[in-house]
């Protein structure tokens, strides 16, 4: 069982001709018609071993982590000539930037077969407008089955009952999953870097190219199109809960608060205050952050900047005495990129990156000002496509065969965009790349630091690997009301009604004439779980070990989980399994999966 949004990009290659999935929704009545996905797998954890010693002993003064990472692959050399073992895979695995080392080990079913798929519309019913908030009402849930040596995997002895009735509030429940990564350790200097630069630019960076796509949507539709908006659309709500989260008075006081507390305990001496050492490494690079989202040679700006970069590596090579057969490799990398300057989103994108420069870029930083001389960004970019030579075929091989002072002595606005961005990205770049190593040094030691007071009662950040969450069911308050701790169907055609039938709130044609039975039933609950990205598709359990709910997003709240939890309003969302086994009966008439689910 997992989500219907983390299986919708597995189901593409496995719809057959006429199908479709996003319409019509996937059930397989029988066994035999159950649908194999190539390359999709399921990893099974098997063993957890602590391994924390044997690396520490290990470990002579001046030790790095690369002597860690040594110590542990003959750790896993030794578990995987182990008989006890066999068929397993092993990862390592560190927590606390080092404080404790553990071993995983994973068993692997690389025949999953589609049994379940929802309707797109039930499945992300709401869209965009409802993403990250409650009361919800999603049906975002799928059901595959694994198979060993073409047989269903048997899994009578090891499995959480299925419990339809399992839920009220007070209730403690328990996420098992696999959350993605946090950064609840980042310093106070840290998080007044993402507030003032990392997130603006990455903010900025998702929204501007989001209205892109979907502008292309609207012109030119297409299944692969669709998913990246999904997932940018996605990625953009998330970050902006975040942001909110740095800006947010009182959640920032309880990270200041426990820094302090930390040093006050562990800071001996201006060696040892790893925080204000780190600090002042940020202070030096952190108004670069800019150069490294908007000048990289990303595919997600646009082409004439990945252009300005083979020019200079150009410029460079020549000036260093390259030889024929060494420059023609940056030669075609040119030509290639240069002959889609013509694409018609080139100008709007180049337009959009001038502009992020031009917004968050340190106004002591000259170059943006230099490089649109006092014309705005869309003349600009229309200048540059328009007067290149890079976008004449004719004009771009006299050019590769000029001499280098001719090179040199261009006046071609791609040459001159190279000279000014591609200085500030390298020189970003260095600074970045340069103090990587110090940084995380500090941040080791400020990890470390904060173990030592509290030990393995904080834990520690994710990792990916399988984690246990404690939670309660409980309400909290919203809006100036309060978000029950549950939703039903009822409330699913209320909002389908209220906002008459419309995207995204429109149903699939078989939901539209409901049997009043399903209309009571509960359909998504809240908790007080901390999860965060990656633990979509977890199984909610409460203490008899049933499965009551999945997983499948947090309130808005909860955005920023990633760098603080805060359980007064933070809420994971989850379908409740008895609107899971609702709709299976009602709605899909899906009799054998009832059966099984209930264990009958």
């Amino acid at each position: 069982m997992t989500n219907h949004h983390c299986s919708r990009g597995e189901v593409g290659n496995i719809q057959k001709e006429g199908e479709d999935f996003d319409i019509n929704g996937f059930y397989a009545s029988t066994l035999e018609e159950e649908r194999k996905v190539d390359g999709l797998f399921v990893d099974q954890l098997m063993l957890v071993a602590d391994v924390t010693e044997r690396v520490k002993s290990s470990m002579t003064e001046g030790a790095t982590p690369t002597d860690e990472e040594t110590v542990l692959q003959q750790i896993i050399g030794e578990y995987q000539d182990n008989p006890d073992y066999k068929g397993l895979w092993f990862q390592p695995v560190a927590y606390y930037s080092g404080g404790r080392f553990s071993i995983y080990g994973y068993m692997r079913y690389s025949d999953i077969r589609l049994v379940l798929l929802p309707e797109l519309q039930i499945g992300y019913f709401g869209g965009d407008p409802d993403n990250f908030t409650y009361p919800r009402y999603n049906l975002d849930v799928t059901l595959w089955r694994a198979y060993q040596n073409g047989q269903p995997l048997n899994t009578s002895d090891y499995y959480f009952k299925f419990n339809p009735d399992g839920i009220k509030e007070g209730e403690v429940v328990f996420v098992v999953g696999n959350p993605g990564s946090t950064e609840r350790y980042r310093t106070m200097a840290q998080l007044e870097y993402d507030r003032k630069y990392r997130y603006p630019s990455t903010i900025l960076f998702l929204r501007d190219r989001l209205k892109l796509m979907e502008e292309e949507y609207e012109e030119t539709p297409s299944f692969d199109l669709k998913e990246q908006i999904f997932s940018f659309s996605n990625s953009l709500e998330a970050y902006e809960g975040i942001q909110r989260g740095l800006n947010d008075e009182r959640l920032m006081k309880k990270k200041k608060d426990m820094e302090d507390y930390i040093r006050k305990q562990t800071v001996k001496s201006d060696e040892s205050d790893y925080w204000k050492n780190l600090a002042a490494s940020y202070e030096e690079i952190g108004h670069l952050g800019p150069e490294l989202t908007f000048l990289g040679p990303s595919p997600l700006n646009p082409v004439s900047i990945q252009l300005a970069h083979a020019v200079y590596q150009y410029q460079e090579s020549l000036g260093a005495g390259a030889s024929a057969d060494d420059l023609e490799p940056v030669k075609e990398q040119i030509r290639n990129l240069s002959s889609s300057l013509h694409d018609q989103k080139e100008e709007k994108l180049l337009a959009v990156v001038l502009t992020e420069l031009q917004e968050l870029a340190d106004p002591h930083d000259s170059y943006i000002t230099e490089m649109l001389d006092g014309k705005s960004p869309a003349s600009t970019a229309a200048a540059i496509l328009n007067e290149t030579l890079f976008a004449n075929e004719k004009k771009l091989e006299r050019f590769l065969n000029a001499s280098e002072k001719k090179v040199n002595r261009s006046k071609d606005p791609i040459l001159k965009m190279s000279g000014l961005f591609i200085p500030m990205f390298n020189v970003a770049l260095e600074k970045f790349q340069g103090t990587s190593s110090y940084r995380l040094g500090l941040e080791e030691k400020i990890s470390n630091a904060t173990y030592q007071v509290f030990g393995s009662s904080l834990p520690p950040d994710a990792t990916f690997t399988l984690r246990i969450s404690d939670g309660v069911v409980q309400r909290y308050d919203y809006n100036g009301t309060v978000a029950p701790v549950k939703t039903t169907f009822f409330g699913l055609y209320d909002k389908y009604y209220s906002n008459d039938g419309e995207m995204p709130w429109a149903l699939p044609e078989k939901w539209l004439d409901p049997p009043k039975e399903i209309l009571k039933e509960p359909l998504n609950f809240i908790s007080t779980n901390d999860i965060i990205g990656g633990n979509s598709g977890s199984p909610m359990i409460n203490r008899n070990s049933e499965v009551v709910g999945l997983i499948f997003d947090g309130n808005t709240e909860s955005l920023p989980g990633r760098f603080i939890f805060d359980e007064v309003y933070n809420r994971t969302v989850s379908v409740h399994t008895g609107g899971i086994l609702a709709a299976i009966k009602y709605i899909y008439k899906a009799d054998r999966i009832e059966e099984e689910l209930l264990a009958r």
